[in-house]
C-alpha cells in the first residue's frame, strides 16, 4: 500500500507536468503557486495532503483534491489486481502497467481534454512486449493485428465523420489510446471496453448538465471500463458465452 500511494504521488507529477511539457524528473516537488520547493516530511502520500488539510504550507494555495484522490487510488487498483490475478506475476505486472498509464490519462484527459502520445505510444509498445511471452494471456498477432485494426478503422471512421458533419467525431489521442489498450487485451475483450465505455459516457452525458452543454472527453471513461473488465470481465464474458 505504501509503494503503491508512492507511486500515486508520482503519477501526480506526471498529471500536473506533461500537459505542460516540463521534466518530470527535475525540479523536485514544489507548489504550482508559490513555487516552494516541498520537503520531504511534507510530501508523504496521504498523510502530508490530510495534514496540511489540502493547502500549501508556504503560501496557503489550495492543492487540487485529484491529488489525494491518485494516491488512495492507485494503491487499491495493485491490491485489486493482487487479488485477481494472485502469484501470476507477468499478469499481475502487465495489467499494473497498463493502469500505470491509465491513471495520469484519465486525469490528465478530464482537465486538459489532451490523451498524450507520450503516454500512449510506450504503453503500445509495453503492451505488445507482454504480448511475446508465453505467459501472456493473449498472443502477439491477436494483439498486434487488433492495436493495428482499431487504429485503421478508427482513423477511417473519423475521417469519415468530419468530412459528413463537418466537425471532429473522436479525437486522435482517443483512437491512439484504444489501439495502445488493444494491445494488452486483445480482440474480444477490446469490443467490450469500447461498448461499456460508451454505455458510461452516454449515462454521464444523460444525467450531468456540464456533460450535455460541455461535451466530454471519452479516455477518463475508456480508462474506467478497462478497470471494470479487467477486473470482472470473465464473469460476464462467461454469462454471455453461456447464452449461444
Amino acid at each position: 500500500m505504501v509503494l503503491g500511494a508512492s507511486l500515486g504521488s508520482f503519477f501526480n507529477v506526471w498529471i500536473d507536468r506533461l500537459p505542460k511539457k516540463q521534466s518530470i524528473i527535475l525540479p523536485a516537488s514544489r507548489c504550482s503557486d508559490c513555487g516552494k520547493s516541498i520537503p520531504f516530511w511534507l510530501n508523504i502520500p496521504i498523510l502530508s495532503y490530510l495534514i496540511l488539510r489540502g493547502k500549501c504550507k508556504y503560501c496557503g494555495a489550495k492543492i487540487h483534491i485529484h491529488h489525494l484522490v491518485v494516491e488512495i487510488v492507485t494503491p487499491l487498483i495493485l491490491l485489486a489486481l493482487f487479488f485477481k490475478f494472485g502469484t501470476d506475476l507477468i499478469l499481475f505486472a502487465k495489467y499494473a502497467i497498463l493502469f500505470f498509464f491509465l491513471i495520469p490519462i484519465f486525469f490528465i484527459d478530464i482537465f486538459h481534454r489532451l490523451i498524450l502520445d507520450k503516454l500512449t505510444i510506450p504503453m503500445a509498445i509495453i503492451g505488445l512486449a507482454f504480448a511475446l511471452l508465453p505467459e501472456s494471456d493473449i498472443t502477439f498477432l491477436n494483439a498486434m493485428l487488433t492495436s493495428v485494426g482499431i487504429l485503421v478503422i478508427m482513423l477511417l471512421i473519423a475521417w469519415l465523420f468530419e468530412k459528413v458533419r463537418k466537425k471532429e467525431g473522436m479525437g486522435g489521442g482517443d483512437i491512439k489510446l484504444l489501439a495502445a489498450m488493444a494491445a494488452y487485451v486483445g480482440a474480444i475483450n477490446i469490443s467490450f471496453i469500447v461498448f461499456f465505455s460508451s454505455l458510461l459516457a452516454v449515462g454521464f452525458a444523460l444525467f450531468s448538465r456540464k456533460g450535455r452543454e460541455d461535451g466530454i472527453p471519452y479516455g477518463p471513461f475508456l480508462a474506467a471500463a478497462a478497470l471494470v473488465w479487467v477486473l470482472t470481465g470473465n464473469f460476464f464474458l462467461g454469462w454471455y458465452l453461456s447464452m449461444f
